[in-house]
C-alpha cells in the first residue's frame, strides 16, 4: 500500500507538469507559425445569438460582408453586401444591391 501511494505522489505532479508543458509548447508553436504582418482575408465582425443553438454572424471577406446563420447542423449564407468600410470615401451600396440566398 505504501509503494502505491509513493508512486501516486511522484507520478501525479509529473503527469500534470507534462500536460501543462505540452499545452504551453503548443501555444508557443502556434504563435510562431502565424506571421503577425500577414493580412487575413476573412474577419469576423459581429455575432448575435438568437437562441442557444442558433447564431447570426457577419463576416468580412475580400471587401464583402456576408451574413451567415450558424446552427448545430452547419452554416448557411443568408445575405451578402459590399463592405461598409472597404475603402475610404466609398458609400455603401443601396439595399437593392444585396444578394440573398
Amino acid at each position: 500500500m505504501g509503494w502505491y501511494i509513493l508512486k501516486l505522489v511522484l507520478m501525479l505532479p509529473l503527469l500534470a507538469g507534462m500536460i501543462w508543458g505540452s499545452l504551453w509548447l503548443t501555444k508557443k508553436l502556434q504563435a510562431r507559425m502565424t506571421s503577425p504582418d500577414r493580412q487575413k482575408s476573412a474577419r469576423l465582425l459581429e455575432i448575435t445569438m438568437l437562441s442557444p443553438g442558433i447564431r447570426l454572424a457577419v463576416i468580412e471577406f475580400h471587401g464583402r460582408e456576408i451574413l451567415v446563420g450558424s446552427t448545430r447542423h452547419g452554416l448557411t449564407r443568408l445575405a451578402e453586401a459590399p463592405a461598409a468600410n472597404s475603402a475610404p470615401g466609398l458609400v455603401s451600396a443601396p439595399s437593392s444591391e444585396i444578394q440573398y440566398g
